[in-house]
């Protein structure tokens, strides 16, 4: 069991009881080191749209959230479309569009919490010492390195809502674990490749968040094989190679596509240089789902979905 997991199970075999039990203020740690929230927080805004999924399936009071650019993944406010519509019910702001930081927007929102990324394109890094002379907590995370259950969990402690955390990370473990009951798997281990997004070729690691959900479902995820170490040119949750090095790359008898719809999988299926690919070959490419960049609880959902149609009993 990786070591970061340990808390985050430990938390959540915890009565609901004790977990309510911590008292404020709390030391949260966090990417920067830690923060410390006084109280149970009323207003709280997000400058990270790949954290607000989190802080909308734990029930947090989220008043408004940075929005991203307006494209496929997005509605026309620049929301994910995975939780869109429950933002929208539940009166979330566009705090500022296009990730374009706004402290003045943010300052007039007036919030006791807000929460950031240390990584990304929405990272606050380059704002922090603004946003620290307003003198209101900030938690800042790192989602290109904890899972979305171990975020959900650290939010919950900031926020409060370590029960609501508990209850929808073991509600998303109850639906994975059915669904699961349900699906006929293919022979052999599974690739996650990242086809051509924005020019770029990668493989995803398996202890990614993609292939964590994936595994939950009861498939063996195949990361780079060793030998292919020298070609990675960046590596995070997937390992990022060349165009001409993907087929040597992929070693999963089925292949499943990030971000993919069956426009990506036919565009994969007849790159030539993939030709010779089994997966190619026989028929074994599936998309993950046009919202399955960023995982968390609504596009995981989403994710088990979309597998449910391609294997089911």
């Amino acid at each position: 069991m990786p070591t970061r997991l340990a808390p985050l199970l430990l938390a959540l075999s915890l009565p609901t009881a004790a977990l309510a039990d911590e008292g404020w203020p709390r030391s949260i740690p966090d990417a920067l080191g830690e923060a410390t929230v006084a109280a149970p927080p009323q207003r709280i805004v997000s400058t990270s749209p790949s954290l607000t999924g989190i802080l909308l399936a734990i029930d947090a009071p989220l008043a408004a959230t940075a929005s991203a650019m307006v494209g496929p993944l997005t509605d026309d406010k620049g929301f994910f479309t995975q939780w869109a519509a429950t933002a929208d019910q539940r009166g979330v702001e566009v705090l500022y569009p296009n990730l374009n930081f706004d402290i003045e927007a943010l300052i007039v929102q007036e919030p006791d919490l807000v929460v950031a990324s240390s990584v990304g394109g929405d990272s606050i890094l380059p704002y922090l010492d603004q946003l620290r002379a307003q003198e209101v907590p900030v938690i800042v995370l790192d989602y290109a390195n904890d899972g979305w259950e171990e975020l959900a969990h650290s939010l919950g402690r900031a926020t409060g809502h370590e029960a609501d955390a508990a209850r929808m990370t073991q509600d998303f473990a109850r639906r994975a674990a059915e669904a699961k009951a349900g699906l006929s798997l293919p022979p052999g281990d599974v690739s996650i490749v990242s086809y051509n997004f924005s020019g770029t070729y990668s493989v995803g690691k398996p202890e990614s968040p993609q292939a964590r959900v994936l595994a939950a479902l009861g498939f063996s995820v195949a990361g780079l094989p060793d030998e292919m170490r020298g070609e990675v040119s960046r590596s995070a949750d997937f390992d990022f190679v060349s165009h001409e090095n993907l087929p040597a790359a992929i070693t999963g008898d089925s292949v499943f596509l990030l971000n993919g719809t069956e426009q990506t999988v036919r565009e994969f299926s007849a790159d030539p240089v993939l030709a010779n690919l089994p997966a190619v070959r026989e028929g074994r490419v599936y998309p993950l789902g046009p919202n399955s960049f960023r995982v968390d609880y609504y596009s995981g959902l989403q994710i088990i979905e979309t597998v449910a149609l391609y294997f089911a009993k």
